[in-house]
């Protein structure tokens, strides 16, 4: 029997700072983003766990000849993959101001889900 596939949700935010990504970042994302969706095994150098920001939450990372790419996300069985903060990387180190992002950005994502049910 097929699994049924996790629906993605992306979070406005983040959507606004992907679509400024080049082309081939987002389709690197996009193929990753599928992978997760039909439940197959992604991990290094494709995602890692991320927990500073929540526990549960991974990044994507996606490296194009333009720079470094990071998206996080979370699953949540219930709603899927919520994708909740994305950004181009410029530092060896994820810097502190885009893990804050990262922590506010999925606690309105999460209250805003809420209260749509």
């Amino acid at each position: 029997m097929l699994k049924p596939w996790l629906q993605v949700l992306i979070y406005e935010p983040a959507r606004k700072e992907i679509l400024n990504w080049p082309l081939e970042a987002k389709k690197d994302l996009g193929s990753i983003l599928t992978k997760l969706q039909k439940g197959a095994e992604v991990g290094f150098p494709d995602t890692e766990p991320f927990g500073t920001i929540s526990p549960g939450v991974f990044e994507i990372r996606v490296k194009e000849a333009s720079g470094i790419f990071r998206t996080f996300y979370l699953v949540k069985r219930e709603r899927g993959i919520l994708v909740f903060h994305a950004f181009k990387k410029k530092t060896q180190k994820t810097p502190k101001q885009e893990i804050d992002t990262a922590r506010k950005r999925l606690n309105q994502f999460l209250k805003d889900l809420e209260n749509e049910s």
